[in-house]
């Protein structure tokens, strides 16, 4: 399958899931591993085990204070993904030209994400001023750095300025990584006659292959245990 802009485990070597709540970032030196990994490797289903991080060997052990000061320790290091990942917690909390900022310099330094993130926030007027053209420059960016869901939202764009064809073009590209959203895209765009049913059947296979490389028993086991924890 397509890769996106989130790789592979740096663990288990298989690729992430697209929904980053089955990943976890490791606020002591930002490697963004799987559930089935944070679980299993780390934790090993026991959260009151003082496991030590695989990669730089701190304690995973620690507190969210502990946890907020290692992640502002690295954001000062101009690391994208502290900058990033301050960035939501900022946006959760309302703080949206703080937001703003930490997306912004995380961008620059090349994270996928927050461009993404930055072009809902130019589109919305959240934390800056509404600009069109800026939200457009940054899910290019992030559909370039191979994010799905920004090429999904690409080919909507596409789709709503009457460009049908570049539209199907994304959301077949976007459907080989993955994105439910972009199959249901080109579902509606069959209905329409916008696509051949074998160029569909083609993109639901590709899609299904993408969604089959992201699962195991290890992660499937972790999202069970942490369905029952809630």
């Amino acid at each position: 399958p397509e890769s996106t802009h989130l790789g592979d485990c740096p663990i288990c070597m298989m690729p992430l899931q697209l929904d980053i709540k089955k990943s976890a970032i490791m606020s002591c030196c930002s490697k963004v591993i799987c559930c089935g990994c944070s679980h299993g490797t780390i934790r090993g289903g026991k959260a009151s085990l003082d496991f030590p991080c695989p990669f730089c060997r701190k304690s995973t052990r620690i507190i969210d204070e502990d946890a907020m000061k290692q992640r502002l320790k690295r954001v000062g290091a101009n690391d994208p993904v502290a900058m990033y990942q301050e960035g939501t917690f900022q946006f959760e909390d309302g703080n949206y030209e703080r937001s703003f900022e930490h997306f912004i310099k995380a961008a620059e330094l090349g994270h996928v994400e927050a461009h993404n993130l930055l072009s809902r926030m130019y589109n919305n007027g959240q934390g800056v001023e509404k600009d069109n053209g800026k939200a457009i420059h940054h899910v290019e960016e992030a559909t370039i750095g191979g994010h799905p869901t920004a090429r999904y939202n690409l080919g909507v764009y596409e789709w709503n300025n009457d460009r049908n064809d570049r539209a199907v073009k994304h959301w077949i590209i976007a459907a080989n990584q993955g994105d439910d959203d972009s199959i249901k895209a080109l579902m509606e765009a069959f209905k329409r006659g916008f696509i051949y049913k074998e160029v569909l059947a083609v993109a639901l296979r590709a899609h299904q292959t993408a969604v089959d490389a992201t699962k195991s028993p290890q992660r499937e086991a972790a999202e069970e245990f942490y369905r029952n924890a809630v």
